[in-house]
């Protein structure tokens, strides 16, 4: 996989989000879609606010200000300055990241748990000749395999949960096999990208030295805001951290890559509005979605397109089997980038023009050899209604 020689310093992954997504090339395609798309049916652009899940992106938006004013406290580099010392090797070093990223998923969810680890990752980068890219292309491959094991681990699994109305063990019961399978899969795979070097410290400069109020108030402010938020009250979370924070340091909000917002509002819009089209209907509607197996590859497929989130909501119109659902929509958060939010979440925080490459090189093999895995499980060994 292409990875680039050094990760950015310290300030540059966040100190220019215009300039960042200037070169974003999937907000452009968000861009030209919703263009398309906008002069096709004119008459419902009014209603396009309303298709935007405004508690994800209040959300969101809550975690970046959070995770900025940890990065921008220096104490992630006095962390990787301390997980150097502990390392023996590179390979020791990345199945340590990927594995913490796959743990932290499966009850922070997914797109939380890359908030805490790649930052972590980019700051340990720059005083190690770790590979950042490669390191964060795994760990949102991570991510996906550790959150699809319980309930809580990604929003999919919360929806098909509540309309199973099964209980929590039962669900994760369901998802270990598949997750236990993919996480062996994964860590081969990372045992194989990266040697058994010796860790070294290469950047002998001084240590930044650590902003303790800072730290200390984003630190205060993460159990209010996702207890705020796991009330259904995000934008109230997103607006008490960002206030805390701006009175301490206003600097932090400027540094902020508030161009992920957008780019996750277009896409909110444009997958809504193709879900919404008379033809995408008509598709779903042939694809005789009562065959678990149909099912199965038409959950992995939309994902491809529309990502998993919305897939596994259109298909519960179709279906109420939960089971064939969760497998199809976890595994279908691999492969293409668009399959899971994580994934466009990770490959915008590493701020590397070629590191959707290297997610595609990876994942897309990933997705091939998970599709079987799944398809394994619920056909050839349990039966589709086990």
């Amino acid at each position: 996989m292409a990875d680039p020689a050094r990760p950015a310093s310290p300030s540059t992954p966040w100190s220019s989000p215009l300039a960042a997504l200037r070169r974003d090339r999937f907000f452009w395609v968000l861009l030209l879609v919703l263009a398309g798309l906008a002069a096709a049916q004119p008459q419902i652009i009014p209603t396009y606010p309303m298709l935007v899940d405004w508690a994800t992106i209040a959300a969101l938006a809550g975690l970046l200000v959070l995770t900025q004013a940890v990065e921008s406290s220096g104490a992630l580099a006095w962390l990787g300055r301390a997980l150097v010392r502990r390392m023996s090797t590179e390979r020791v070093a990345a199945l340590s990241l990927v594995s913490a990223a796959a743990a932290l998923s499966t009850v922070l969810t997914n797109d939380v748990a890359l908030f805490v680890v790649v930052p972590l990752t980019l700051g340990l980068c720059r005083i190690t000749p770790l590979p950042a890219t490669r390191l964060i292309v795994f760990e949102a491959l991570a991510v996906n395999v550790g959150s699809a094991l319980t309930p809580i681990g990604n929003p999919q699994n919360l929806f098909l949960w509540q309309l199973s109305q099964v209980s929590f063990a039962e669900f994760t019961i369901h998802m270990a096999p598949l997750v236990a399978v993919l996480s062996v899969l994964l860590a081969v795979l990372v045992a194989l990208f990266f040697a058994a070097t010796p860790l070294r410290i290469e950047d002998r400069s001084p240590s930044e030295r650590l902003d303790r109020p800072l730290l200390l108030a984003a630190l205060a402010m993460y159990v209010p805001f996702l207890v705020l938020t796991d009330r259904g009250e995000a934008l109230w979370g997103c607006a008490l951290a960002a206030g805390v924070i701006a009175a301490v340091r206003p600097r932090v909000l400027a540094r902020i890559d508030w161009g992920l917002l957008l780019v996750f509002t277009l896409m909110f819009i444009d997958l809504r509005l193709v879900a919404g089209l008379d033809a995408a209907q008509s598709a779903i509607g042939g694809l005789e979605l009562a065959d678990p197996v149909r099912l199965y590859w038409a959950g992995i497929g939309a994902s491809q397109l529309i990502s998993n989130v919305p897939t596994v909501i259109g298909l519960a119109e179709y279906s109420q089997d939960w089971r064939v659902m969760a497998y199809a929509a976890n595994v279908g958060g691999f492969g293409w980038m668009v399959g899971s939010l994580a994934n466009l979440i990770a490959l915008r925080m590493v701020q590397d023009s070629r590191a959707w490459i290297s997610f595609h090189l990876c994942s897309v093999p990933f997705l091939a050899a998970a599709a079987a895995v799944g398809y394994g499980l619920l056909f050839t060994l349990n039966g589709p209604g086990a």
